[in-house]
């Protein structure tokens, strides 16, 4: 399994059956290959839920998610208008939206729409799912293409929100909220503490159950 591959897969195994989900651009895309599509309800923002992949021989051109990929329609699929879609976020009614980030502060504010100095699309759906969405997770490399840590003290790209998300899972290490604060819950794939340690830069503490199992 490559490693977007293995990060979609661990977000896949923290959603629970009938939820919600709306999924971001880039590796969240790739949760929906790990789901059951009769048991998860994939929401799109520019107006669609029940959302499911797609055979290329069945591809319509005019139906594709908020990422403009094509995708299918599961059995009881329902359109709506983008408007309708974007109360359904704010009016939280979207268990959790899977997003991949730029950049993330230890506080769990995220950057994802612009780098200073590059022509990036706009914010899209970030925002809204940010401050609507019950529970964010991230889903993203954990340094960037130079080799730079993208989970910071303090991000230096533009803040989406100041929502905090949730939970935050890299090819090398699983995170979760506990506060104000990150704690460190599981190590992906072959990774060790030293590599999270040296790739962060984001002050994080280690769970109980984690420190137990490197010491056994």
């Amino acid at each position: 399994m490559n490693m977007k591959d293995m990060i979609a897969e661990r977000a896949a195994r923290t959603l629970e059956e009938y939820s919600i989900i709306n999924l971001g651009i880039g590796i969240p895309t790739l949760v929906a290959n790990y789901l059951d599509k009769d048991r998860y309800y994939l929401h799109t923002e520019n107006g669609m839920l029940g959302v499911t992949s797609v055979e290329e021989e069945d591809i319509d051109p005019n139906l594709v998610n908020a990422g403009k990929l094509p995708v299918g329609e599961a059995v009881g699929a329902s359109y709506f208008h983008s408007a309708d879609s974007f109360a359904m976020i704010r009016g939280s009614h979207v268990d959790v939206a899977i997003l991949g980030v730029l950049q993330i502060d230890e506080t769990g504010q995220v950057a994802n729409w612009a780098i200073p100095g590059k022509d990036i699309i706009g914010v899209g759906g970030a925002m809204d799912l940010l401050v609507g969405a019950k529970k964010v997770i991230i889903t993203t490399n954990h340094t960037a293409k130079d080799g730079s840590p993208k989970f910071l003290k303090e991000c230096t790209y533009p803040i989406t929100s100041t929502r905090k998300v949730d939970m935050i899972i890299t090819e090398l290490a699983v995170f979760e909220r506990k506060g104000e604060a990150f704690e460190l819950v599981e190590l992906m794939g072959d990774a060790t503490l030293e590599e999270v340690k040296e790739k962060t830069e984001a002050h994080f503490t280690v769970s109980e159950a984690l420190e137990r199992s490197l010491k056994s």
